[in-house]
């Protein structure tokens, strides 16, 4: 099976479905919300990837690894975030701004950060990152289909509610159809490296976890800030990491993938344990 007739679709079908729940008034919101939104993207766009070349490091993975590792840091967001700050009685619309902030952002920073990975730690196994075909993917697949949903939202608004709500029931069944995908075909290596990754994707998630709730604690947010600023951390676009390991115009390599798929599984249990014990909190105030 070639994977990547499924996996850029499916990034594509969730970068459109995000660009439908967003609106102008969102983007307004980063101004008038600065704190939080700087707390969010210095923990999403500077302090994760440094974490995942720490804990890359520190776990003695290999380039591919490594490499496989720093992309799901990278990669923020994705419109379940705003499902799970929802769950969590969060700050919903400081998480739709997030994610729609962070998903054009990193348009930029992924290629940049990537490709300085890749010369650091990649060149020297003949790993190298085609960074115009990189931006040019990201223009495509998230970008485009970003502004089409928004575009669709102003002008169609009740046709695009209906497949808002349409998709969003969509989104979480696509990304573990990727992640099984990914798991059934690199099985092998996973199951021989899964000591190792496990506790490194595991170490980031929980890095992240706690890096999100100083940051909070740092810039003064109230309580329903700081759960979104947990989970916008924590929640990464694993759709977007795998997408650019196997795409054939850049990495070509679902090696590189197997990070994200491990990451994706952990951070939807550990993010529903966190959901989960602000519930039995909140029952025994």
């Amino acid at each position: 099976m070639n994977s990547i007739l499924i996996v850029l679709p499916i990034l594509t079908i969730l970068m459109f479905s995000l660009g439908l729940t967003l609106e102008g008034k969102d983007f307004v919101m980063v101004v008038k919300r600065y704190k939080a939104v700087l707390a969010g993207m210095t923990g999403q766009l500077i302090a994760l990837p440094l974490i995942a070349l720490l804990v890359a490091k520190m776990m003695g993975l290999s380039p591919i690894f490594t490499i496989g590792l720093v992309l799901i840091a990278c990669c923020p967001g994705g419109s379940s975030s705003n499902v799970f700050s929802m769950l969590a009685k969060g700050d919903v619309a400081l998480s739709v701004s997030l994610t729609a902030v962070s998903s054009l952002i990193t348009l930029v920073t992924v290629p940049l950060v990537m490709q300085w990975t890749t010369a650091s730690v990649g060149e020297a196994v003949g790993v190298t990152l085609p960074v115009g075909n990189l931006l040019m993917q990201n223009l495509v697949t998230m970008l485009l289909p970003i502004l089409l949903g928004i575009g669709l939202r102003k002008w169609k608004p009740t046709v695009a509610a209906k497949i808002e709500r349409f998709l969003s029931r969509l989104a979480f069944p696509a990304l573990m159809l990727l992640a099984g995908i990914f798991f059934v075909q690199h099985r092998d290596t996973i199951a021989d490296n899964l000591g190792q990754l496990g506790v490194a994707v595991t170490g980031l998630l929980l890095c992240a976890v706690l890096v999100a709730a100083l940051l909070s604690y740092l810039f003064r947010l109230h309580t329903q800030e700081r759960r979104t600023i947990v989970i916008e951390v924590g929640m990464q676009n694993a759709a977007q990491a795998i997408a650019i390991a196997s795409s054939p115009f850049v990495f070509n390599d679902g090696r590189f993938a197997i990070p994200a798929i491990l990451y994706a599984l952990m951070m939807n249990v550990v993010l529903l344990i966190y959901v989960g014990w602000i519930k039995w909190g909140s029952k025994n105030v």
